[in-house]
């Protein structure tokens, strides 16, 4: 799979999200290693979901990993925290910003 391929999967995922009652701006950057290497941003601002396929420099946490750890959290098959845990994700910044995007994930299954 490459990184495209990957990015349209995880984006088209990640807008299911319903982020209308979160009203705290959250910047977390993606640096996804190994297949479908590449780097992307999930953003919420005023109640809006952005994804985009830049790095974000002004981010509140950046998290680190493969291709398919990203899709067990995003799909809420790994809890963050567990993957944290078992070191199957990197987080630098904001360790309390970077719990929130359990949030995301919750409200993603709530929309699926």
């Amino acid at each position: 799979m490459t990184y495209a391929e990957f990015f349209a999967e995880i984006k088209s995922q990640f807008m299911g999200a319903d982020v209308s009652g979160i009203q705290e701006h959250l910047a977390y950057q993606f640096n996804i290693t190994g297949e479908a290497s590449g780097i992307f941003y999930v953003e919420v601002k005023d109640g809006k979901l952005y994804v985009e396929p830049y790095e974000y420099f002004d981010r509140d946490a950046m998290f680190i990993c493969s291709a398919q750890t990203l899709r067990e959290l995003a799909d809420g098959r790994l809890d963050p925290v567990l993957a944290f845990t078992l070191q199957k994700l990197k987080v630098e910044g904001s360790i309390d910003k970077a719990l929130r995007f359990k949030e995301l994930v919750d409200q993603n299954k709530a929309g699926a």
